[in-house]
């Protein structure tokens, strides 16, 4: 069983404090959205995404993603050399936040994507239940 980290020293214990110190850049935020409804899982995927996140910063996210236990790494079967990534348990349960932050932000702001805007408002569990099996089946696939 692999040794558990030792929880990073915070600012204080509130747990908005812990989100914000985990979360509140924007990057990280757009890497997990990209993760969630993109299916987004290469270093080359997330460089091409329409913000133009440069590399450095891309890497810097990644490693304190993983290192805080959101996303998880694994080399690629094909190419060695290729990391993909993925959303641990504790990522996915970020989908319920991320859908509310989109529909915030729709409400009070001029958006785009209003497809999938409609969609989280139409049916917000039944889209919550589709990132969620979509991540089950990538994580917890049914052997045949």
């Amino acid at each position: 069983m692999p040794k558990k980290k030792p929880a990073p020293q915070r600012r204080s214990g509130c747990p908005l404090n812990a989100s914000v110190e985990m979360l509140g850049d924007r990057w990280s935020l757009l890497i997990l959205r990209d993760m969630m409804i993109r299916g987004y899982r290469s270093f080359n995927e997330f460089l091409r995404s329409d913000e133009k996140i440069a590399s450095n910063i891309l890497a810097d996210r990644l490693r304190r993603l993983e290192s805080y236990g959101i996303i998880a790494t694994e080399r690629d079967d094909s190419d060695g050399r290729k990391v993909i990534y993925s959303l641990t348990e504790k990522g996915i349960d970020l989908a319920p936040v991320l859908t509310e932050m989109v529909l915030w932000a729709a409400r009070h702001e001029e958006t785009e994507n209003q497809a999938l805007v409609r969609k989280m408002q139409s049916g917000k569990e039944q889209f919550l239940a589709a990132v969620r099996q979509r991540w089950t089946e990538k994580h917890h696939p049914v052997s045949s």
